[in-house]
């Protein structure tokens, strides 16, 4: 099969219909991660590595600072939105806002900005959309940490052109209970674990979370019921039920400090963790993270979720989250990004990367 060739001579639009247009579904990413290399490879000024589909590519000026400019290529399955559509300044399609505006904005800059006042690397990932055990950052970043050293990096994942600073952490716990099966024609000689879980649900309704201010961005918590699993027929009284907890929580936390909360909060039950991902602080304290946010403009807030620049925070790198598309578009059917914000975002960073 050929690989696609991207015209990278495009504007940040016709990139990222280009890259719409290539699906690339998690797990499936190889078509366009070869048309990305094959792309970057043509660009003399720029290393490229590649590892799995994960293309990496950086300059080598010597100049005082690196900044990693990552995003992921890959999309949610797709909703009958292919292929992309502009009508009236807006352009359609799967990935158009999570993430390949970002992607193309990355794209753009490798091409058009040969010779930068800082050194660049730039990251494109695979499989961010699905189970952490199969992230391309997450890969690099155990196997290759030297390709993503730098000072400071840029997650260009949508945020309505707006600089979010961090990231929450996220954490999932099974809280159980259990009892004694019975017939349920004769339950007094059984014990309901899902009557049991009941002061779990109330612990949960009357739970007040913390709102946490960091480097003047705040922080919303949140402690959630989000699955509850129980009973084995209808005239069986169940001995077995778990209600399955997610617990957003502010980055001033770590993970052993998030479940010995979650486990207080629910003192007297089996607690059972099933996930955990440590939040990133904003670090906007940082000279090049403020000289960014001065850059680009606008008034900074808090991400509301976590994203990969956690992964960064974990090697010591100050990240933000910062791209084009709405944020609330993503994974949708309807999904669509305005033109208007994908070249302000690609003209912003291209300021910063010149001025």
């Amino acid at each position: 099969m050929s690989i696609p060739v991207l015209d990278l001579s495009q504007d940040a639009v016709g990139v990222t219909a280009q890259l719409v247009d290539i699906p690339s579904v998690s797990r499936d990413e190889q078509v366009l991660a070869d048309a990305v290399e094959q792309a970057l490879r043509a660009l003399p000024h720029l290393t490229v590595e590649r590892d799995g589909n994960a293309v990496v590519a950086r300059t080598a000026l010597g100049r005082a600072e690196r900044v990693v400019l990552a995003g992921h290529l890959d999309t949610v399955p797709v909703a009958g939105n292919l292929p992309s559509r502009l009508t009236d300044g807006v352009l359609h399609g799967c990935g158009t806002s999570d993430m390949k505006s970002g992607v193309a904005v990355q794209l753009r800059l490798a091409a058009t900005v040969p010779a930068p006042n800082r050194d660049l690397t730039f990251v494109f990932y695979d499989a961010e959309e699905i189970a952490a055990e199969f992230n391309g950052l997450k890969r690099l970043a155990e196997h290759r940490p030297e390709w993503l050293a730098g000072d400071f990096a840029v997650l260009l994942e949508p945020t309505s052109a707006q600089v979010e600073g961090g990231c929450q952490g996220t954490m999932r716990v099974r809280v159980e209970t259990t009892g004694r099966r019975a017939h349920s024609a004769r339950s007094w000689l059984g014990e309901n674990a899902i009557h049991a879980a009941a002061p779990v649900l109330a612990r949960l309704a009357a739970y007040t979370p913390r709102q946490v201010e960091i480097d003047g961005l705040t922080y919303r918590e949140g402690l959630n019921a989000v699955l509850i699993e129980g009973g084995h027929a209808g005239n069986v009284i169940p001995d077995a039920c778990a209600v399955t907890v997610n617990y957003r929580f502010a980055p001033d936390r770590g993970e052993r400090e998030a479940l010995a909360h979650v486990r207080e909060v629910f003192d007297g039950f089996t607690v059972v963790l099933t996930d955990s991902a440590p939040g990133a602080l904003p670090g906007l304290s940082h000279p090049a993270a403020a000289a960014f946010t001065a850059a680009v403009g606008g008034e900074p807030a808090a991400k509301a979720g976590w994203t990969d620049v956690a992964r960064f925070a974990a090697l010591g790198i100050p990240a933000v989250n910062y791209g084009p598309g709405d944020p609330k578009l993503a994974h949708t059917r309807e999904e669509h990004v305005r033109t208007a914000d994908v070249l302000a975002c690609e003209e912003r960073l291209r300021r910063w990367l010149t001025g």
